[in-house]
C-alpha cells in the first residue's frame, strides 16, 4: 500500500511555510490592535451590529 503524500498547501495553494512565516509577522499586530482601545472598541460595535442582525432574523 502506497504512502499518502503530506499536503504541503492544505488545498489553499500557498505553502504551509508560508503560512506559517506570514502568521508569525502578523499575529501579534492582530493582538496588539485588540488589546487597544481602538480595537476593544471596534469589536464591542462589530458584536453589537452581529446581535443585531442576529435578532432581527431570529
Amino acid at each position: 500500500m502506497p504512502h499518502k503524500k503530506k499536503p504541503t498547501d492544505y488545498g489553499t495553494g500557498i505553502l504551509y511555510h508560508e503560512v506559517e512565516a506570514l502568521a508569525r509577522v502578523l499575529l501579534p499586530e492582530i493582538l496588539a490592535f485588540f488589546e487597544s482601545e481602538e480595537g476593544q472598541r471596534e469589536y464591542a460595535e462589530w458584536k453589537a451590529q452581529k446581535q443585531a442582525k442576529t435578532t432581527e432574523q431570529g
